[in-house]
């Protein structure tokens, strides 16, 4: 009797749990189906209306050689923007072909430090040159211009009125846009003192204040303000910056830091929106003493053309943010030189001696190139340069008696005599020209350029990673001026060229370098 309940037990154990193992497994089925069709939907509709990639780059003609007897004066506004660089790096990231009108090849120099001095003396930066052979034409040199701006010391800087204009518009709805957007502006409060203060404006279909100016002590109220921002809806971008101006004229700080922080991807699309509407907004704003800085954000849609517009006549700079430890760089550690201009409308005008310099060419700097009779006119807009920062420019030099297929021809009525004796030490001539950050009149320093070369090999580490760095941009351009475009010599200079790079960013440019065919 007693094995007969045993094994009746075991039967109705067995049969509850053989039940209950063919419900879960008919569950198990109908739920898998589900997200099977659910995903066969989502891949359908994905295929079906692919997301059009409409970003949008200013077109660029790169500058040809000139002759310095027909051309004798190359004239240049500075440029601190880095945002090319960092954009760059995000379609090699992402194994994609870069764009050629994307690449900017001074904002890939300005992206990183170099060693340069510190000035010592009643102007605001000091400058630097070096001249050594061209790696990539055999018979070219290269000189390279540095400008290094005064690191003042965060207590000694002005107090700061930021007004935030942020784009809260549906195309800024996804992850790399208006939440990276927040965790961004987030490290830029933490710098702020209590004797600065911000306020945020934001726009979408229209415009509207969502914090009124607030002490930089503040910080959690200044932070809960950007967690309540939601994206939704078209941009009204120029209305968001007539609103922005306003507040911050409003509240002028005199002889302070009044500054405007656009942080859009650029896809205006209601009310003044084209880049000359852009163009012509952010002239009339300038006027008004208020400084710019552009943070972009994004892809797809993503509007550089204007964003460089904006920061360009703005008097201002401009970032394209594409992850946190970027955001962490441009609004965290270089926070006083994004944020604090200590000098502004600074412009570079040289002169090559033709007894030495058969041809030259300013690489990069196309969209920022001026005319020689701009240098002296104080109604010119040009670069700023901010606490600490540095700006480099590279020449490419033919020297006199070599033979290049790049140099120009000779004319007609062209003048062919060359400089007498009297500078025959001298390569160049360069003069700067600059206004205080609060002035309308120019400042020039002059600096002659000795004849002096040394070789490649023996050139600074940082003249070896600049030439390495402005031989890739050539070679993303495809330039029509480059003999040798070998990835392996290339990673080769920039691996000479590995000291001063305490966080890294140099080796990650090695590594961009080898990911390219």
């Amino acid at each position: 009797m007693r094995n007969f309940n045993f094994f009746m037990m075991a039967f109705l154990v067995l049969t509850i749990f053989g039940c209950k193992k063919a419900d879960y497994a008919a569950e198990e089925n109908a739920n898998s189906t589900e997200i099977a069709v659910a995903t066969t939907d989502a891949l359908d509709e994905d295929y079906a209306t692919p997301e059009p990639n409409t970003e949008s780059y200013a077109g660029l003609e790169e500058n040809p050689f000139e002759s310095p007897l027909k051309t004798p004066l190359s004239t240049f506004s500075i440029d601190v923007d880095n945002a090319s660089y960092t954009n760059i790096r995000r379609f090699i990231n992402e194994g994609q072909k870069v764009p050629k009108d994307a690449v900017r090849i001074e904002e890939m120099i300005n992206f990183f430090k170099y060693k340069y001095p510190q000035p010592d003396g009643e102007h605001p930066f000091s400058i630097n040159t070096e001249y050594s052979d061209c790696p990539w034409n055999k018979n070219s040199r290269l000189l390279k211009i540095g400008l290094q701006g005064k690191n003042i010391p965060m207590a000694n800087l002005p107090a700061t009125n930021l007004v935030f204009l942020v784009d809260v518009s549906g195309s800024m709805d996804e992850q790399n846009k208006l939440p990276l957007l927040k965790e961004s502006m987030k490290i830029l409060v933490k710098e702020l003192r209590s004797i600065d203060k911000v306020s945020i404006v934001v726009y979408a279909g229209s415009a509207g204040v969502v914090l009124e100016p607030t002490s930089g002590d503040n910080k959690d109220e200044i932070m809960d303000a950007f967690d309540d921002l939601h994206a939704g809806g078209s941009t009204a971008g120029g209305e968001g910056i007539e609103l922005a101006y306003k507040l911050a004229q409003q509240n002028f700080i005199k002889e302070g830091n009044n500054r405007v922080v656009i942080a859009t991807d650029g896809d205006f699309n209601v009310g003044a929106s084209t880049d000359d509407d852009m163009m012509k907004l952010i002239e009339q704003k300038r006027e008004s003493g208020v400084f710019l800085t552009v943070l972009g954000f994004g892809m797809g849609n993503y509007k550089d053309s204007k964003m460089e517009i904006l920061a360009d006549k703005g008097n201002g700079n401009y970032a394209y943010i594409d992850n946190i430890q970027e955001a962490n760089r441009f609004l965290g550690k270089e926070f006083k030189g994004s944020m604090f201009a200590i000098a502004k409308d600074v412009k570079i005008q040289i002169e090559f001696n033709p007894k030495h310099v058969q041809a030259y060419r300013l690489i990069g700097y196309e969209n920022r190139k001026l005319n020689a009779e701009d240098f002296k006119n104080d109604k010119i807009d040009a670069g700023e340069l901010g606490s600490g920062h540095s700006v480099t420019a590279l020449y490419e030099v033919i020297p006199t008696g070599v033979e290049s297929d790049y140099v120009p021809s000779d004319l007609k009525y062209t003048k062919t005599q060359k400089s007498d004796g009297n500078y025959s030490e001298e390569l160049a001539t360069v003069k700067f020209r600059y206004k205080k950050p609060d002035g309308n009149k120019s400042i020039e320093i002059v600096n002659v350029i000795a004849d002096k070369k040394t070789s490649l090999e023996n050139s600074s580490p940082d003249f070896k990673f600049t030439t390495a760095v402005s031989w890739f941009g050539l070679k993303l351009r495809d330039s029509k001026y480059i003999a040798n475009s070998s990835n392996y010599d290339i990673k080769q200079l920039a691996k000479s060229g590995l000291s001063n790079d305490e966080d890294g960013y140099r080796s990650e440019f090695v590594r961009l370098v080898d990911a390219v065919n």
